[in-house]
């Protein structure tokens, strides 16, 4: 026991040096795009005023979420539980693994959003999917089953919500989002038999199977169980994508 807590700690430490890494690159690249903010602004300002003359309307989706789905002013306990097993246990959850169906003869990509696949697990935890993956961020609206199927399949965890839970709890789910962002992604999804729960496709053994965590209610003890299984399985795709 002692060495699967510090083998998760190492990884911690890993996850978090990598993203402060991100952060100052990221940080550099701003500044350089201040040296061209005075070349910049008039195309800046005409873009603008085009957007109000046309108006716009994302459809309340995208990496941006809306307060009214996941409003901000979260918070959630630290983390106490560094096991899966145990965090699940104590937050109610239902651990569930499946073998994802093999590819067919013209592959697992799809060409066209009109073509629905029928999961074996709800929500989808792996299979045939859009050949375009969804981006990672915090949704208010979710992109198709599809594409959130490619993101699994690069590495990524899909956590969904019930977007009936009370305002709290949603609050909660984005405060647990924005403590570590790093290949997640947060989607409601109304119809699911669980308040909350989170998916993994693992590449290993081929074709990979599907991780899910199924919770039948939210409440402290959940926050645990979400972030063991995202430490779990976060970036164990069939194509592993940074």
């Amino acid at each position: 026991m002692s060495h699967r807590r510090d083998q998760k700690e190492a990884l911690r430490r890993e996850r978090q040096e990598r993203e402060a890494a991100a952060k100052a690159a990221a940080q550099r690249k701003r500044m350089v795009g201040l040296g061209l903010a005075g070349v910049l602004a008039v195309a800046v300002v005409a873009v603008l005023i085009l957007l109000v003359a046309v108006g716009g309307d994302d459809g309340g989706g995208g990496s941006q979420a809306s307060s009214d789905v996941l409003p901000d002013g979260g918070s959630v306990p630290e983390q106490q539980q560094l096991e899966l097993r145990p965090a699940a246990q104590a937050a109610g959850c239902e651990l569930r693994t499946v073998n994802v169906p093999k590819p067919p003869p013209q592959g697992y990509h799809t060409t066209s959003l009109e073509e629905k696949i029928k999961y074996a697990t709800n929500p989808p935890s792996g299979g045939r999917h859009y050949e375009i993956p969804a981006e990672d961020g915090a949704y208010s609206e979710a992109p198709p089953d599809e594409a959130l199927v490619h993101a699994l399949e690069h590495g990524r965890v899909i956590v969904w919500f019930k977007p009936s839970l009370p305002e709290g709890a949603r609050a909660d789910v984005k405060a647990l989002f924005d403590e570590d962002e790093y290949q997640m992604i947060v989607v409601p999804r109304s119809k699911m038999p669980y308040a909350l729960a989170a998916t993994a496709w693992n590449g290993d053994p081929a074709p990979g199977r599907g991780q899910l965590l199924l919770c039948d209610k939210v409440d402290d003890r959940t926050w645990d169980a979400v972030r063991t299984f995202r430490d779990e399985n976060r970036s164990r795709g069939p194509e592993p994508v940074p």
